[in-house]
Parts: structure tokens; C-alpha cells; sequence
């Protein structure tokens, strides 16, 4: 006998095994689950986000840390999802820290499929570090372990201070790595093996930015940063601005024509909702998403106004899911703040 929920569903157009352009759920008690979804989509914790997608699958990375009695310590969190709304906990990427700096936390982790390995970036850092350092990792799984393969470059040998947040991106044949926080973004080529530096070191942005990210539509490069403070609970003030360019190595304007490079300047694409309940300190977003509706998606961290640090003092950087509105050829979401009300889920098919 059919139920009352599938003679609506009948009754309003839809097939019986599916709804809309997704399919329906064996039991319609999970009906909502599919069809919308609510920020965050991951808590307490995973901060400066990265995300991969390997098959029907996402892989989501995060930043070093102790969710204390939520979870207790994590050495880059490795998280799957089919849906980009519901992730699980899988294990951390790493099995031990890597030793080539004698204290730091791993931070920022920037993962990208080569050939048949997985290719991780990371920061090795404490705050106020004065010669930081970026690592490589390698993987047969984008679930890990990763091994260690050392230093890419410190600091003080690149000579470009607060040398953290590494993206990599491969550009005809050629490896390279965009990096940068609060003292000018810059891009270098790498060794073919992807483990060292080579070339001339080019500045894309100023100073107002960090996480770089690039993503390519219609013949532009975009280069995503975050400006503002990351990591002062319900204070953050981190929001994410936008730039792009026909060219990888730039120079990069925002929608007015001002160029990154003056220290002030980008679109701003997500901002903290303020008042007394909303996000703070929005920002370090992920690879965006294309679903198979063609629908493009911003992944970030962001914490809860009203619950803004776990008890041991930890930010509590969850993750959150939008999607990105392009208007004449430039990225926003909904009124520029996380959405906390239910909205619409992706949609990828089996």
C-alpha cells in the first residue's frame, strides 16, 4: 500500500523513485535529511579547511587540534562525506608530528590528487613564529597516513615572513605553490617532485590577506584570501575577499579595478553575521564545489557567536557549507553572511 507521503509526491509531479533530480530515500522518514540541510555541517572542530573529491566521495582536512571532551586531539583530521552536508570522522592523516622543527602546531593541510598519490601541503608553526616553514606530505589514500617528506622552504629562506597557509595548483605540467599571511601572498614554481622551491618567488596580494585559493571559471583565475582575526573566538573579525585575473601570476583586481596588491583592496565574498547570535570570524575556505546540478559551493570555517570556544580554550571552527552566487562574473553567497536557516542540499547522484 502506498503511503500518504508518496500519493503527495505522486500528486505534485514527482516519480516514485525519485524526487526532483534526487533520489528518494527508501524510507521517507529520511526524506528531509536529503533535500535540506542546516550550518554547521561539521562540529566542533575543523579548522582552515581543504576538500578533495575522489570518486562519489569528499575528503575534508583541518588544522591541528584538541577538541578536548568533544573528540579529544587531533593531528589533521581526515573527514568523508557522499554529500558534501553529512561528514564523518575517519582518522587523522598523520600518525606522528614531523620532527623537522623542534616545536609548532601542523596547520592549514592543502591535499590535491597526483597521478595515483595524494599530495598534502601543510604549515608547521607556532604564533608569532619568526621563521615558520611549509611541509610535504604524501599518501597512497586520501584518508592517509601521510608520510613526511620535510621541509618545502622555511621562512627566513624564501624571505617572505609568516611564510604558512601553502596551496598547491598545477598549471600547464608545471607545480606550483601560492602561500602567504598578512605579509603578501606570493606563488613559486616547485620541483617536479613537488618538494622544493625553484624559480623567481611573485607577489599576487598586499598584506591584507592569508589562505590563498585559486579557483578558474570563463577564462579568470579568482584568488580567495582571508583578511582580518582569525582566532579570537566570538571577536574573530576574519572575512573572506576575492580578486582575479586572466593570468595565474596575476596582477589581481577586484570588481572596481583596484589591484591586491595595495594592501586593501578585493571583493568581499562572506563576512561575520554580528549581533548577538551568528557566526564569527568566517573565512579559510576550502576548494569550491561544483555539484551536479552545476551548482558551485563555498566550504569554510566559521564559530557559533554563542558558542564560540570549547571548554579547554580551543576555537571552535566548524564547518560550513553556502552556495556561491555569481553576479556579472563574481562570487558571493546570500547576503555576504553564513546562512543559518534550513536551505537546499547539494545534489550528486549515485
Amino acid at each position: 500500500m502506498i503511503s500518504g507521503l508518496l500519493i503527495l509526491l505522486l500528486s505534485l509531479g514527482y516519480g516514485v523513485d525519485t524526487v526532483g533530480d534526487r533520489q528518494m530515500d527508501a524510507d521517507p522518514s529520511h526524506l528531509a535529511d536529503t533535500l535540506t540541510y542546516q550550518n554547521p555541517v561539521f562540529e566542533p572542530v575543523l579548522a582552515d579547511p581543504t576538500v578533495i573529491r575522489v570518486g562519489d566521495s569528499f575528503y575534508a582536512y583541518g588544522t591541528e587540534d584538541n577538541w578536548g571532551e568533544e573528540g579529544g586531539y587531533h593531528l589533521i583530521s581526515v573527514l568523508k562525506s557522499q554529500d558534501l552536508v553529512q561528514w564523518e570522522y575517519q582518522q587523522d592523516a598523520m600518525t606522528t608530528k614531523p620532527n623537522w622543527k623542534a616545536k609548532g602546531g601542523i596547520w592549514a593541510p592543502d591535499v590535491t590528487p597526483v597521478g595515483d598519490k595524494y599530495w598534502m601541503y601543510y604549515s608547521f608553526s607556532t604564533w608569532g613564529d619568526p621563521n615558520p616553514g611549509i611541509g610535504f606530505a604524501i599518501s597512497d589514500s586520501p584518508e592517509g597516513p601521510f608520510a613526511d617528506q620535510g621541509p618545502v622552504f622555511f621562512s627566513e629562506e624564501i624571505g617572505v615572513k609568516n611564510s604558512i597557509d601553502p596551496f598547491f595548483i598545477q598549471e600547464k605540467g608545471k607545480n606550483y605553490l601560492i602561500w602567504g599571511s598578512f605579509h603578501g601572498l606570493f606563488l613559486t614554481e616547485l620541483s617536479p617532485d613537488g618538494k622544493k622551491a625553484v624559480g623567481t618567488k611573485i607577489q599576487l596580494a598586499g598584506n591584507q590577506l592569508e589562505a590563498a585559493y585559486i579557483y578558474q571559471k570563463d577564462g579568470y583565475y579568482y584568488l580567495f584570501g582571508s583578511a582580518g582575526t582569525c582566532c579570537e573566538g566570538a571577536k574573530s573579525t576574519y572575512r573572506v575577499l576575492v580578486g582575479r585575473s586572466k593570468n595565474l601570476t596575476g596582477p589581481y583586481v577586484d570588481s572596481k579595478g583596484n589591484d591586491l596588491m595595495d594592501g586593501k583592496s578585493g571583493d568581499l565574498v562572506l563576512k561575520g553575521n554580528g549581533g548577538a547570535t551568528g557566526v564569527a570570524g568566517p573565512g579559510h575556505n576550502a576548494e569550491i564545489v561544483t555539484d551536479d546540478r552545476g551548482k558551485d559551493w563555498f566550504l569554510y570555517h566559521g564559530m557559533d557567536l554563542e558558542n564560540a570556544k570549547l571548554k579547554n580554550g580551543t576555537n571552535r571552527r566548524a564547518l560550513y557549507l553556502d552556495p556561491i552566487i555569481w553576479i556579472d562574473g563574481w562570487p558571493t553567497v546570500q547576503d555576504k553572511q553564513p546562512e543559518l536557516a534550513p536551505q537546499e542540499s547539494p545534489v550528486f547522484h549515485p
